[in-house]
């Protein structure tokens, strides 16, 4: 199969649907997989290409399904937490539809299904991001007895 073809078929097969059927395979362990391969998936974001525009995403994406691991943050809904990882184990496969080792467009299948996880969680990821920054703003604040003197 010539890359065309295999561009081709990637741009035929990949929607929001591809993403949701992947999503809907997700197992407690591929959200163990996708922290524990934290640091390469962050490092394919981080290559020159077409995953480079989501690389300020992807930590707020391996950083929500870090928080629904541990049981931090629940109210994001497994759907949205299963959607995120099979998006980023997708971009953890050489293999997919479009091989990564191929110069140019390698990586553009990867981008794709980042692109239409990013779309589908849309206002989960936007919830989830108010949350962490309460947090940490909220972990800013001293301590009101620490000011009393109590």
């Amino acid at each position: 199969m010539s890359i065309r073809d295999k561009i081709d078929r990637a741009k035929e097969k990949i929607s929001k649907q591809f993403v949701s059927e992947r999503a809907a395979g997700i197992t407690p362990g591929d959200l163990d997989t996708v922290t524990d391969e934290a640091d390469r998936i962050r490092a394919k974001f981080e290559q020159d290409g077409p995953l480079g525009r989501f690389i300020g995403d992807v930590q707020l994406l391996i950083s929500a399904v870090r928080d629904y691991s541990r049981g931090t943050y629940r109210k994001i809904p497994y759907r949205t937490v299963a959607v995120i990882a099979a998006a980023l184990l997708y971009v953890l496969n050489p293999f997919d539809l479009i091989p990564d080792a191929i110069p140019g467009v390698g990586l553009l299948d990867d981008a794709t299904v980042v692109g239409f996880a990013l779309a589908m969680i849309e206002q989960d990821l936007e919830d989830y991001k108010a949350w962490k920054i309460a947090r940490v703003e909220a972990a800013d604040q001293p301590d009101p007895s620490a000011l009393n003197g109590s």
